[in-house]
């Protein structure tokens, strides 16, 4: 089989196929994913894999180390690796999964030290409509602000906290282990991607507090404003799932929201590895 990368959106993201994941592929095939990945912003689709939760985790370390959510209820038994995100009912009628995983924007982890690096996600069941994933391109939200703004964000650092999703964003409730274990990172407000050399922002609606430094009407008045920039719709990548796509992003330099419009429609039932950080975001 030949690799094939196809553009999918003018802004982030591109599709490819010809890569049959679960036979194992070649360095070479591998290079090929990694660098589409890295030339169309950080959001690749692969498509049509047939991925165990072996084969998932073991793909998903060829990019780095993997984490152990901290959210273990919704961690399958036996793969500490992944993170489920579904609203298929188990028994006495609890989700198998996180049913509002990303309902929100978001980056990955942001609130750990160094943050995250890259997600995977791969869908082994949709609904026949909705559900689908928004990517933004923090590139763009960056590269399009005045030189003046930039020039004041790149020297600013902000606040990262898990528990501000789940008071904003979520029924869900942590325990005080999870809480415990995972208090405010600060890390810069603008990074520089360490493969492609590119400022992003790197600020985010869910887990993002304040900046550093700022009294507490400033700091919300400058990221409402930035929240807002970001999530522009010509920054925006939708993508639809189909079942048994891969979705690769960088959460260096994107943002995601997945969309909760498909309830009493069809299940969603999806697993998550997350890539470690290398460093802090820098």
């Amino acid at each position: 089989m030949t690799l094939n990368i196809q553009q999918i959106s003018p802004v982030l993201g591109a599709i490819a196929t010809g890569a049959d994941l679960a036979s194992g592929i070649t360095d070479e095939t591998f290079e090929g994913l990694h660098q589409a990945w890295l030339e169309h912003d950080g959001v690749l689709v692969v498509r049509g894999q047939a991925l165990s939760h072996e084969q998932h985790i073991e793909f998903s370390r060829r990019f780095g180390d993997l984490d152990h959510h901290v959210v273990t209820q919704f961690v399958p038994e036996k793969y500490p690796e992944l993170y489920r995100v579904s609203n298929k009912p188990g028994e006495g009628g609890k989700y198998l999964g996180n049913p509002q995983a990303g309902n929100h924007w978001h980056t990955d982890n942001s609130y750990l030290d160094p943050p995250a690096k890259a997600s995977l996600l791969y869908a082994a069941e949709v609904p026949p409509v909705g559900g689908d994933t928004l990517f933004a391109s923090m590139y763009r939200a960056y590269e399009t602000l005045s030189p003046a703004l930039r020039k004041v964000l790149d020297r600013l650092e902000a606040e990262h906290h898990f528990e501000n999703a789940l008071s904003n964003f979520s029924t869900f409730k942590a325990t005080d282990r999870q809480i415990d274990a995972t208090p405010p990172v600060r890390h810069p407000m603008v990074t520089v991607h360490p493969d492609t050399g590119r400022k992003s922002l790197y600020v985010n609606p869910g887990f993002t507090t304040r900046i550093v430094g700022m009294n507490a009407d400033e700091s919300e008045a400058i990221l409402r404003f930035l929240f807002s920039h970001a999530t522009q719709p010509q920054f925006i990548y939708q993508h639809r799932w189909q079942a048994h796509d891969l979705v690769i992003w960088d959460n260096r330099c994107t943002m995601h929201y997945a969309v909760q419009n498909f309830y009493g429609v069809g299940t969603r039932d999806l697993y998550r590895t997350t890539v470690k950080g290398d460093a802090k975001a820098a």
